[in-house]
């Protein structure tokens, strides 16, 4: 019997979920990179094989730059680390991306609250 086709992008969302989770462990508690300070991992898209996976990330504080190569240098390590956790016949190579979202955001809402206090100066002046 063949199997429906609609199952197949769930099992890519909850692969990409799950190295998500798995990644943010081994991240914490076996990458000793000073470089790398507190990472949050924002996301993980995955290629329809399985071979390649793009690790969104941001960082608390310090340089992302460094923190980028840090995590790409480490990539082998956690893939190898992420093979030992999942079941799956293919472990995506990782490559580490920094997610710029976080600033965008902050940027949108500074430029939001000026509009907004030169609308309200405008308003008050007769």
């Amino acid at each position: 019997m063949p199997r429906r086709r609609s199952t197949i992008p769930n099992r890519s969302f909850r692969i990409a979920d799950q190295i998500q989770r798995d990644l943010a462990e081994l991240i914490a508690r076996e990458l000793k990179d000073p470089r790398v300070g507190l990472v949050t991992l924002s996301g993980v898209d995955i290629t329809p094989d399985y071979a390649h996976a793009k690790v969104y990330f941001s960082q608390l504080a310090g340089d992302a730059q460094q923190a980028q190569e840090a995590l790409n240098h480490a990539a082998g390590h956690l893939r190898n680390g992420l093979f030992k956790r999942l079941h799956i016949h293919t472990v995506p190579t990782l490559h580490f991306i920094y997610d710029r979202s976080t600033e965008r955001a902050a940027d949108m809402n500074a430029l939001i609250a000026r509009a907004v206090a030169s609308r309200a100066k405008d308003d008050d002046t007769p």
